[in-house]
């Protein structure tokens, strides 16, 4: 296709076929001349557009998704807002996966900004297409603009019923001009018609006869298989290689040493040892046959427990203050005060499906078909890597089998475009399980201080928080060893307690192996810290912890954190359009609470926990019911949640959102831990790094606010309230009190 067309193309039948298995000719539209286009810029002759919306003349809507679909129903969810503006008939919708490229924006699938952030700028994508439709019917029937409207792929009339098929008007709306976003008429929230409304997800058939698309699944001619061993310990490369006995296995092609990383991890590839092979057994043995010496590492003394140790040591010491709330308070009476401390092991992401890649590169570029959250930043890795320019790397987005962050990291990537390079064949490079536990990017350790100092009504006058954990700025920036402000600001510095005096202070934290964000990133720590303390405060004060949270979050407001000696990043989003809204707590915690009261109440040894936490501009309360018997064994029940993530796009999709970050939660809390003796991680696959099973999943109630405020993050905040509402449960049935997770290092599951 010629790339030097404008925001309307008539594409001939063989181009639309071409790029999207359509029949025939029709309308395309694209970001360029919108006023959000981050290549608003690019609008010469020479600027290449990639559409979101595509008509043919088979009446087929063709809706561009630009982000990764893993699970979570993005692929489903924007074309739902396109269909909606567009007055599409969902019938007649085509999904179509988009590729690597910058003029789409950010195409970064975490941070449950998806949604979130492409609400508005794919609502004007839809409302633009359908006003150059119901131009085009306007001007061939010779009526006003305002007497036209659209609704199941058809173009209406109103005065006289008279009627067109999308297909039919898609040749003649291609000749019509682009209308300016200003001009356009967004639709009122009352005649939605896809937008709120529970669509199955348009990959789930595929998915359920296996036909869908994963990493795992791509094939190509001539494909070679890659089994890379990596360093053992972060620092570490190969000293001495004897791959004699390697080269002698059936299927094996060749053993390449790749180098190791240097400086700051970033998204490097490790290094280490790649067998190359005709199939994936022989390279699987083909590693198993490799003899190798590594040099020593800095990190070969990093012991997971030691470290721990010196975290809760550290936090117990004044540390850099981050934020300032009243006065500070100095006068901490002992009878007065209460104090914890709450730590959290080394986690991974551990997703069904590990990281995968296959690359193809020529002499004209290089091709991927990789299982990533960031297509983008794939490209820009791999061209940095090949010595390409960014253009001539082509990204392929298959399905991802979970990716929880872990895939927004493309040192995969970059491995297989390297060894493709070097053996001048397509190269599939995929991690194994134990690849993926022992050399991933970890959620950091973590140790947190939480003290208050009660009045004589047992409720806190002042409050002393401090957090000690590696910053994930440390895998870009050598020496980056205190959190970053867009750290604390996860759930740490943002929670709005009301009271007199609030002081939040960080530690300092050496990072000792790769650490990167996990889904909900560090609301995992803070959220299991201060919902924790409150609970602790609430068994003080002799007040069930729904009202103590009322009490601390105080009167309804929208908190703005002013002169409180820091800037509220809030996800990225305005305090005025996101706000830090008081009443939304209280309507999830409202909710929670009246789900407990249904259904059958606690017997013996067993007890409700709850917690509340709002992340990425959504609130979310849990309550948890357990049993905990004579022997100590745990028993997780019942759970009932309540999200309000503002408006609501596919509310199954958000439904099943909160479900899976419930049983997310609980693997984390339950039975997650990835330890360290001697720099190497000592889990290597399910048996020592367990997923929840179904038989410890419990029954699970979710209830969707239904909300007009602006859509807020949907597949992380379910995540933080879980472990708290967990652990607080468990003492309430019990007596016991955790507050070093897993819960397995006290109770068995």
């Amino acid at each position: 296709m010629n790339p030097s067309f404008t925001a309307v193309q008539n594409f001939s039948r063989r181009d639309v076929l071409k790029l999207f298995g359509a029949t025939g000719g029709g309308l395309a539209l694209g970001a360029t001349g919108l006023s959000w286009s981050p290549m608003a810029m690019a609008q010469g002759e020479d600027a290449r557009l990639n559409l979101f919306i595509a008509i043919g003349e088979d009446d087929k809507v063709y809706l561009t998704c630009h982000r990764s679909e893993m699970g979570q129903g993005i692929r489903t969810g924007i074309p739902q807002v396109l269909a909606d503006e567009l007055g599409a008939d969902w019938n007649k919708v085509v999904v179509v996966q988009g590729l690597a490229d910058k003029r789409y924006g950010s195409q970064n699938t975490d941070g449950s900004r998806s949604i979130r952030k492409g609400f508005d700028k794919m609502r004007e994508m839809g409302a633009m297409a359908r006003t150059m439709l119901e131009q085009a019917a306007a001007d061939k029937w010779q009526v006003p603009l305002s007497e036209v409207s659209t609704a199941n792929n058809l173009v209406i009339h109103t005065q006289s019923g008279e009627m067109m098929s999308f297909g039919e008007l898609a040749r003649a709306a291609s000749q019509v001009p682009l209308p300016k976003v200003d001009t356009l008429i967004l639709k009122s929230p009352n005649d939605f018609t896809h937008i709120g409304k529970s669509h199955k997800i348009v990959d789930m058939q595929a998915i359920l006869t296996g036909e869908a698309k994963y990493g795992y699944d791509i094939t190509l001619e001539g494909m070679r298989y890659a089994s890379i061993i990596r360093p053992p310990v972060w620092g570490s490369e190969v000293k001495v290689l004897d791959d004699s006995k390697a080269r002698k296995v059936a299927g094996v092609i060749d053993v390449i040493r790749l180098p190791a990383a240097k400086g700051a991890p970033g998204f490097q590839p490790l290094g280490g040892v790649a067998v190359i092979a005709t199939n994936s057994w022989s390279a699987l043995e083909g590693r198993k046959a490799l003899n190798i010496t590594w040099t020593d590492s800095i990190n070969d003394t990093h012991n997971s427990e030691v470290f721990l140790k010196q975290l809760v040591e550290k936090v117990q010491s004044p540390g850099k203050i981050v934020r300032q709330q009243g006065e500070e308070n100095s006068d901490w009476p002992k009878e007065k005060t209460i104090k914890a401390i709450y730590t959290i092991p080394y986690l991974a992401h551990a997703p069904m499906e590990p990281p995968v890649t296959t690359a193809s590169v020529t002499d004209a570029g290089c091709e991927l078909w990789a299982s990533t959250q960031t297509p983008q930043s794939a490209a820009q890795n791999v061209a940095g890597y090949l010595g390409l320019k960014e253009e001539q790397v082509k990204v392929n987005v298959t399905l991802l089998g979970g990716g929880f962050g872990r895939k927004s990291k493309p040192d995969y990537c970059a491995e297989a475009a390297l060894l493709s390079q070097q053996i001048k064949a397509p190269v599939k490079v995929c991690w194994s399980r134990e690849d993926d536990i022992q050399n991933g990017y970890l959620h950091a350790i973590s140790a947190q201080l939480y003290q208050a100092k009660l009045g004589d009504d047992k409720m806190p006058q002042a409050m002393l928080q401090r957090t000690g954990f590696p910053s994930i700025g440390s895998t870009f920036a050598e020496g980056a060893d205190y959190p970053a402000g867009w750290e604390v600001d996860l759930g740490f510095v943002d929670v709005p307690l009301a009271v007199k005096s609030l002081r939040c202070e960080t530690v300092e934290a050496k990072a000792h192996t790769r650490i990167g964000w996990m889904r909900s990133v560090c609301n995992i720590q803070h959220g299991f810290g201060i919902g924790s303390f409150v609970d602790e405060l609430a068994v003080k004060a002799d007040k069930p912890t729904t009202q103590m949270w009322r009490e601390l979050l105080g009167e309804s407001r929208q908190e703005m954190f002013v002169d409180q000696g820091f800037k509220y990043g809030n996800y990225g989003e305005e305090l005025t359009r996101h706000p830090v809204d008081i009443e939304r707590y209280h309507g999830v915690i409202d909710a929670v609470e009246l789900g407990m009261k249904k259904g059958t109440q606690p017997k013996e040894n067993q007890a409700w926990g709850f917690a509340v936490h709002r992340s990425f501009a959504a609130f979310v309360a849990v309550a948890l019911l357990v049993e905990v018997d004579k022997d100590k064994k745990l028993t997780v029940l019942r759970a009932v949640a309540a999200i309000d993530a503002g408006t609501v796009v596919n509310p199954d999709r958000v439904k099943s959102q909160t479900e899976g970050a419930i049983m997310f939660g609980l693997s984390l809390a339950m039975m997650g831990e990835i330890s360290f003796k001697e720099g190497k991680v000592q889990q290597s696959n399910f048996h020592d790094y367990p997923m929840l099973r179904m038989t410890q999943c419990p029954d699970i109630d979710v209830t969707v606010i239904a909300s007009d405020a602006p859509p807020g993050g949907v597949g992380e905040p379910g995540v933080p309230p879980v472990a708290p509402s967990l652990t607080n449960a468990i003492f309430a049935a019990s007596g016991i009190r955790i507050r070093d997770l897993p819960v397995t290092k006290k109770l068995t599951v």
